[in-house]
C-alpha cells in the first residue's frame, strides 16, 4: 500500500481590513494594530452597532484586473477572487504549466481542484427586490408585471454562492475535483479539510483554496446585534469584560500540493497540513456545550487524524470572537485536551473583525507566519483576563510557540467546529 501524501502549501494570497497581503495582515496583528472602525458603507447615524472591519478604497477592476467581471459578482466574490489569484500566482503553478507539452498541461488541468468556503448568506443578494416590493405595496399582480423591468437579469447569476468557485476554473483552466462549501463561520476551514483529504485520496494532485465573505450590510448588522452577538467597541477575546464579535470581511487563499508533485516543479515549500477534524455540538442553531465537548472531540480527531500527540502542538489560534459563551466553551475544550500543559494561545479577530468563512483560511496563513517568525502575538484588545481562562496561556503579550505546529479553530451556528493542525517550513526552504 501507497504510503499518503503530505499536503504541502505552495502558495498564499489573503485580503482584509487589516491589508492585501499575507505580509501585511501579520505585520498589523504583530504591532497590535486593530483595523476596526466606523462602517463607511452606509449612513450608521442612530444605528446601535456602527463599527466594523471594512477593507479599504475597494476598486473591483484593479483588484481583478477586470472591467466587466465585477459587474457581474458581488463583493464577497471580488475577495475571494483576488485572494485565489495571488495565491496561484505566488504559488508558480501557471508558469510550470506553461512550460509543459500540451498532453502534459492537460492532465496537470485535470488534477488540479479547486475548494471553496463562503458563508453562502448575505443579504445584499436580495436588496434589487426592495424598491419594487415598496411601490407594490403588497399586491402580488403588481409586483410581477414590474419584476422584469426592475430587477437586473443579470441577478441569478451575481447571486449565485459558487461564482468564485466557477471563475477561478474558468480564468486558470482548472478542471479537477471541486466543491463549494456554504457553512457560515466553518467553510473556509471545512474547504481546507476536505482539500487534504481529496489529494491524500489521490483524487488531484494540487488544489486552490479559498475561503471568502462579506458581511458588513445593513440587515446583517441589524440582526445579530439584536440576537445579542455584536459588541460596540471591539472584540475582546477571554476578556473578563468582553460583550460580543465585530464584522469584518474579506478572503484567504491556499495553494496545497502533494509532496511529490511540489517535490516535481522544485516549488518553494511555506508549510504543511497534518491533518483537522469537524464536529457538532447538535444542539440548535446558537445552542453550544458549556463544557467545549464538541470542539474537544474536534481537536482529538485533528490530532489523530495528523498522528500527533497534544504536547507537540506549539501554538493555538482560537476562534476566540469575543462573545461570553463562546470564549467560554472554547477555554474548556482546550483545558479538556491540552489539561495542565497548554501550548501560548492567541486569537486574531480583534485585528481584522469576523470573517465568517474567510477566518479559517485567513487565520491559518497568520498562524504560519507566526510559527515561521517564532512569535505568538498577542492579543492587543486584553484588558483583564477572564479568571476562568487564566490557565490556558491567553495573553495580550507576545509569546514563543514551543514547536512548529499550529492548531487554529473555528466555529460556527448550529454548534459547528473545526480543528486544523499545520506545521511551519523555515524560511528558504
Amino acid at each position: 500500500m501507497a504510503p499518503t501524501p503530505r499536503t504541502l502549501v505552495t502558495g498564499c494570497g489573503a485580503i482584509c481590513a487589516a491589508g492585501r497581503t499575507p505580509d501585511e495582515i501579520w505585520d498589523a496583528v504583530a504591532d497590535g494594530r486593530s483595523a476596526i472602525s466606523e462602517i463607511q458603507q452606509w449612513d450608521t447615524s442612530g444605528w446601535p452597532t456602527r463599527i466594523a472591519a471594512e477593507v479599504p478604497n475597494v476598486k473591483p477592476a484593479e483588484l481583478l484586473k477586470d472591467r466587466k467581471l465585477p459587474k457581474l459578482i458581488r463583493r464577497t466574490d471580488i475577495f475571494g477572487l483576488y485572494a485565489a489569484a495571488r495565491a496561484i500566482d505566488s504559488s508558480g503553478l501557471i508558469g510550470h504549466r506553461n512550460g509543459l507539452e500540451a498532453d502534459a498541461a492537460a492532465h496537470f488541468n485535470d488534477r488540479s481542484a479547486v475548494y471553496v468556503g463562503t458563508g453562502g448568506g448575505t443579504y445584499d443578494s436580495q436588496y434589487d427586490y426592495l424598491p419594487l416590493l415598496a411601490v407594490a405595496e403588497g399586491k402580488l399582480e403588481t409586483f410581477g408585471r414590474e419584476l422584469e423591468s426592475t430587477v437586473n437579469p443579470m441577478w441569478l447569476l451575481r447571486a449565485l454562492p459558487n461564482n468564485v468557485l466557477c471563475h477561478i476554473g474558468i480564468r486558470f483552466g482548472l478542471k479537477g475535483a471541486n466543491a463549494c462549501i456554504t457553512n457560515h463561520c466553518v467553510g473556509g476551514a471545512l474547504a481546507v479539510g476536505e482539500a487534504v483529504a481529496a489529494l491524500r485520496a489521490g483524487e488531484a494532485d494540487r488544489a486552490v483554496v479559498v475561503g471568502h465573505d462579506a458581511l458588513i450590510e445593513p440587515q446583517h448588522i441589524l440582526y445579530y446585534q439584536r440576537a445579542g452577538l455584536l459588541a460596540t467597541d471591539s472584540i475582546r477575546p477571554f476578556d473578563a469584560n468582553r460583550s460580543g464579535s465585530v464584522f469584518g470581511e474579506g478572503a484567504g487563499a491556499l495553494v496545497l500540493e502533494t509532496d511529490a508533485t511540489a517535490a516535481a516543479r522544485g516549488a518553494t515549500v511555506l508549510g504543511e497540513c497534518l491533518g483537522s477534524g469537524a464536529t457538532t455540538d447538535a444542539m440548535g442553531l446558537l445552542a453550544i456545550r458549556a463544557d467545549g465537548d464538541g470542539l474537544a472531540r474536534a481537536i482529538a480527531a485533528a490530532l489523530e487524524d495528523a498522528g500527533i500527540a497534544a504536547k507537540d502542538v506549539g501554538m493555538i489560534v482560537a476562534h476566540g470572537n469575543g462573545t461570553t459563551q463562546s470564549d467560554a466553551s472554547e477555554a474548556a475544550a482546550i483545558r479538556q485536551i491540552f489539561a495542565a500543559n497548554p501550548p501560548p494561545v492567541t486569537a486574531l479577530k480583534w485585528a481584522f473583525g469576523h470573517l465568517f468563512a474567510a477566518s479559517g483560511v485567513v487565520e491559518t496563513l497568520v498562524a504560519l507566519w507566526a510559527l515561521r517568525e517564532r512569535s505568538v502575538p498577542g492579543i492587543a484588545t486584553l484588558l483583564e483576563l477572564d479568571p476562568d481562562c487564566a490557565d490556558i496561556q491567553i495573553a495580550s503579550r507576545t509569546q514563543v510557540p514551543r514547536s512548529d505546529i499550529a492548531l487554529v479553530l473555528s466555529r460556527g451556528f448550529a454548534g459547528t467546529n473545526v480543528a486544523l493542525l499545520l506545521r511551519a517550513t523555515a524560511t528558504g526552504n
